[in-house]
């Protein structure tokens, strides 16, 4: 590492103002920053400083979504083999979804940290780490037929419109890859919901099959669909351990419990947040098992609500983004309950929107800082109370 830190002390001048590569400082500092601590310190006010500073913190979320990316990843191609009915080695399965997935996340980075390469060269300023979280969130909340060139085109939208525009990492009060979701939803509906997106019906360099008109229902389209009240899919071990089709990183619970585990240990997400979601949703599908309309995502259990969807994924990965969720201790509790429990209420209250997580979320975006504020006020109130009984 000595040698690495000494070569690139060494071509730093180049990248420097005055320096031949000069127009690529931001794209140097922000390779520099994410392989070394920073050793520069602030220039005025009074700063706490830490060695796990915003990069190595994305880095730790980055790394609590492998198990649940390798496995999405797995279960693409074990969907199209199971789909054709072609016998597949775990091998084989994995390598048709490694190489269905891998584009997505490629034009993901490209589009996404190009926009924020050049934004912060324009202004001058250091590259902002938040798209390294970003940038492989985007395609595991995805179809696995989602087209790239709408993937790219909602990257940019979502980074420029939810992100920069509200001043980049840290500004924004919006969950950004929740928006390029929200984008791809209502912008090209059919590319994201029914029956043909959630199975990839091509051949890739040989493995799997080419089949036209390959389709598969999640169990939330199953559910939303069913005309008798008590025909939503009975639970099954799937469910827990992701074989089912789905958005690509959001079938495993296992995986994602494992991604969980990580982020609690590593203290990057709440878990005041993330308990509190599973707490709202068991809650709100409890209550529409006793008192709810006379529909099959009325009847469907509240644990399975739990396992299927995204509800997992959103409560572990997306409600606890520190940056867009609540940030008050009793806030959490309460900001959490609600995601859970609006997701549960819009799955079951809108049959033509049964995954409810992102709404939800996006939704809670908007009220965390309300929250906030009334328990800040509350706590000044009650501060203010006490003062005055001991006078």
């Amino acid at each position: 590492m000595n040698a690495l830190r000494n070569y690139l002390d060494k071509i730093k001048p180049n990248f420097e103002e005055g320096g031949k590569f000069h127009a690529f400082r931001s794209v140097f500092d922000g390779f520099e920053t994410f392989l070394f601590v920073p050793n520069t310190t602030s220039k005025t006010g009074t700063h706490i400083h830490d060695a796990i500073d915003s990069k190595r913190i994305m880095s730790f979320v980055v790394i609590a979504l492998i198990p649940a990316l390798l496995f999405g990843m797995y279960n693409v191609g074990y969907q199209h083999f199971h789909a054709t009915n072609v016998e597949g080695s775990f091998i084989e399965m994995f390598g048709y979804g490694f190489l269905a997935v891998l584009p997505k996340i490629i034009v993901s980075y490209v589009v996404g940290l190009g926009i924020e390469f050049i934004v912060a060269q324009w202004k001058k300023e250091e590259i902002q780490e938040g798209f390294l979280v970003s940038g492989m969130l985007i395609p595991m909340i995805v179809p696995v037929d989602c087209p790239l060139w709408m993937l790219a085109v909602a990257t940019a939208f979502s980074v420029i419109f939810a992100k920069e525009v509200f001043g980049g990492t840290g500004m924004n009060i919006f969950n950004p890859a929740l928006i390029t979701r929200a984008f791809l939803f209502f912008a090209y509906p059919t590319k994201m919901s029914g029956d043909t997106v959630w199975v990839s019906s091509d051949s890739i360099f040989g493995l799997g099959h080419t089949v036209d008109g390959l389709t598969a229902a999640t169990a939330l389209g199953q559910a939303s669909t069913a005309t008798d009240a008590m025909a939503y899919p009975p639970f099954s071990w799937d469910m827990v351990t992701g074989l089912i089709p789905g958005s690509i990183g959001e079938t495993s619970v296992i995986a994602i419990a494992i991604g969980a585990v990580i982020l609690l240990w590593s203290g990057v997400a709440s878990w005041k947040t993330m308990l509190s979601v599973f707490v709202g949703g068991a809650f709100m599908g409890w209550i529409f098992n006793t008192i709810g309309p006379d529909t099959a995502m009325a009847h469907m259990p509240w644990y399975e609500h739990l396992c299927v969807g995204g509800f997992c994924f959103g409560a572990v990965f997306m409600a606890t983004d520190p940056v867009t969720s609540s940030r008050t201790e009793n806030g959490k509790f309460l900001y959490g309950f609600l995601i859970g429990a609006m997701a549960i209420i819009i799955r079951v209250l809108n049959p033509g929107y049964p995954e409810g997580m992102m709404l939800a979320i996006l939704l809670m975006n908007i009220f965390a800082p309300l929250i906030d504020y009334v328990v800040v006020q509350g706590n000044i109130s009650r501060r203010a109370k006490r003062a005055m009984s001991n006078k």
